[in-house]
């Protein structure tokens, strides 16, 4: 009965790719000011698709006259958007690539945090919390974070907790910024961190909790919260933020993010 449609597995692909740039783009714009643009140019996509099906010519000339010189316009307006969704395309594909390797070479498999940096991060968090120490602690985990970096002063030191409490500390020159730390060092501090533009952000989340879910967003990369108002400790990663309810759940998070 349905002899006169001819359907390869081609055109099966092709529609999947298509559903799933659709799925990725909603993605990044969801919950930024780029969302109404983004629905407002898939209206005007809609209607000079229905023109030309109609033989409406005036109108179809008009609006694919606008829609091919908006493309450039639309990289202009979407490039935060286009940078975060080529970034986290590159994570992830960083991160499958990382795990095909672990999965082939187990016996060479490294990664995650040393016992003894665990419990020394993990004891300044909890020491920055009690004394209401604002902090801001990138975990790097595939992605390099050269350009995160290269906005702050370089340390390469082997991570400790009184010299985390240092850096943190409110006089201290360094404080004001992220530390990034990878699996056994300190990298950098007083970096600069991309700040999210989700707009669906509870108003009690500072400019701290802002920069951590923006990081999170652009990389694989887990940052770690102490607010410096209340003294709770966030555990951020893929743009999702939890409150962190002991120094246990902190410690279990941190080792998760590292799987």
């Amino acid at each position: 009965m349905f002899d006169f449609i001819d359907i390869s597995f081609i055109d099966v692909l092709d529609v999947l790719m298509v559903g799933l740039l659709i799925y990725w783009l909603i993605r990044v714009v969801r919950g930024t000011s780029a969302v109404n643009i983004f629905l407002g140019v898939l209206l005007l996509y809609v209607i000079w698709i229905a023109s030309r099906a109609l033989g409406m010519k005036l109108l179809s000339f008009i609006l694919g006259q606008v829609l091919g010189v908006g493309v450039v316009a639309l990289i202009v307006i979407f490039q935060p958007e286009i940078r975060r969704f080529l970034l986290r395309i590159s994570s992830s594909t960083t991160a499958a690539q990382k795990g095909f390797f672990n999965k082939l070479f187990r016996h060479s498999k490294t990664g995650g945090m040393q016992s003894r940096e665990l419990e020394e991060l993990t004891a300044a968090c909890r020491k920055m919390a009690e004394t209401r120490t604002g902090a801001l602690i990138v975990l790097r985990h595939g992605s390099a974070l050269a350009d995160i970096i290269d906005t702050g002063d370089e340390i390469d030191a082997r991570i400790n907790r009184r010299l985390i409490e240092n850096i943190f500390f409110k006089n201290s020159p360094l404080h004001d910024g992220a530390m990034i730390a990878s699996e056994d060092r300190i990298l950098a501090a007083r970096c600069t961190l991309p700040i999210t533009q989700r707009q669906d952000i509870p108003a009690h989340y500072g400019m701290r909790h802002r920069a951590a879910i923006g990081m999170s967003e652009v990389c694989d990369a887990s940052v770690i919260v102490v607010s410096e108002e209340t003294g709770d400790i966030s555990f951020v990663s893929g743009g999702q933020i939890k409150t962190m309810e002991s120094i246990t759940e902190l410690r279990l998070a941190i080792e998760n993010s590292y799987k």
